[in-house]
């Protein structure tokens, strides 16, 4: 872990433990009521949130955790509008800092992890994909992130890097969207994540191109607490377990970079 996250995570835990003793002298030593954990999370982070979301329940009996997974903008638009969350959890800088410049995240978020963008293909890459200007002319048809989302935000990056200009048949509201028409064969390819690629279990494979790692094209992820959430307790509990060794271990497996 790095120093920077480790003073983050130590300055809001202190934060959030204000919130969690109230909570703990309420009891009076009685057992407490199931509570529910709700988190809104960027959507390639389904896979792995959702594994982490068991180990959480395990490691906290009377916790559970709901999931509400989306494009981050979407996501951040609903904290901001005081949608129930208690942790956010978004795909890029700019998406947190929606929510962060509304009041709407306690303390400062943490950022824990990369990801970068792949060419997802079927199986055997029957139209020979093997750069993004591949993608460019009518022979080809592919699908991407809107612009507003995290990853539509990083192929434009990519776009402008490689100097090609796509001409997708659909922009999706989050990436999973995207890997969804590559897999059902609805499209020859799609911009998504390395992550999203490893997630589909060999269902489409990917292609890797040098302007990926362009700058604005790789995403940093962040999470942070939802300010006035009724379990601030929980929500920091979950944000030192998913930047710690056990999320660590799954972000890795599933292809995201430890930052």
């Amino acid at each position: 872990m790095s120093s920077a996250r480790r003073l983050v995570l130590t300055a809001l835990a202190a934060a959030l433990a204000l919130g969690g003793a109230a909570c703990a002298e309420s009891s009076g030593g009685e057992q407490q009521p199931t509570r529910t954990l709700t988190v809104s999370a960027a959507a390639s982070l389904t896979d792995v949130y959702t594994g982490l979301g068991s180990q959480f329940e395990q490691a906290n009996p009377g916790t559970t955790v709901a999931f509400n997974f989306g494009g981050s903008d979407t996501l951040a638009q609903q904290v901001v509008q005081g949608a129930p969350a208690d942790v956010l959890a978004t795909a890029s800088t700019r998406t947190m800092q929606t929510a962060q410049q509304a009041g709407r995240i306690q303390g400062e978020p943490v950022t824990y992890a990369s990801n970068r963008l792949q060419i997802a293909v079927p199986p055997g890459n029957p139209r020979g994909i093997v750069d993004l200007a591949s993608l460019v002319g009518p022979q080809v048809t592919e699908s991407i992130c809107a612009p507003a989302v995290p990853c539509g935000a990083a192929t434009e990056a990519a776009e402008r890097a490689a100097g090609v200009t796509l001409d997708p048949v659909s922009e999706e509201q989050d990436v999973r969207s995207v890997l969804q028409r590559v897999q059902t064969r609805n499209v020859d390819a799609g911009l998504v994540y390395v992550t999203d690629v490893t997630a589909s279990d060999g269902q489409v494979q990917g292609v890797d191109f040098p302007q990926a790692t362009a700058q604005g094209a790789a995403q940093d992820y962040l999470v942070g607490a939802v300010a006035g959430s009724p379990n601030a307790d929980l929500a920091g509990r979950w944000i030192q377990f998913v930047t710690g060794p056990q999320g660590d271990a799954a972000l890795q497996q599933a292809g995201f970079t430890l930052t």
